[in-house]
């Protein structure tokens, strides 16, 4: 499905739902990385953000920026809403992981 978004001419997809069959983040960028823009699937708010500790949150927040942010096209937001259920230690290790390891260039 996501070839025929981007013959239409779409340029981003959001949200990354990295979670859902089809789209773990590598072949995302390998597949269409040069094609699109990933706005999102910085962090799942199924598993890791709401479930997990803040230096697991940190751990998948540094992997996905490893993954989508070189070479450009990549939005850091989490995969979807945060919810009242998410620790708010998971959101500021998020955040501040993002913050410090999310800017551009990557390396």
């Amino acid at each position: 499905m996501i070839p025929d978004l981007i013959d239409e001419g779409v340029e981003a997809l959001n949200p990354v739902q990295t979670n859902a069959a089809g789209m773990e983040p590598e072949g995302l960028k390998r597949d269409f990385g040069e094609k699109l823009t990933f706005w999102g699937g910085g962090a799942e708010v199924a598993g890791v953000l709401t479930y997990g500790t803040p230096d697991e949150v940190r751990a998948q927040v540094r992997e996905r920026i490893r993954i989508f942010a070189p070479g450009g096209g990549f939005v850091f937001c989490q995969v979807h809403n945060i919810q009242a259920n998410v620790p708010p230690e998971n959101i500021v290790a998020m955040y501040e992981t993002a913050y410090e390891f999310g800017k551009y260039p990557i390396s």
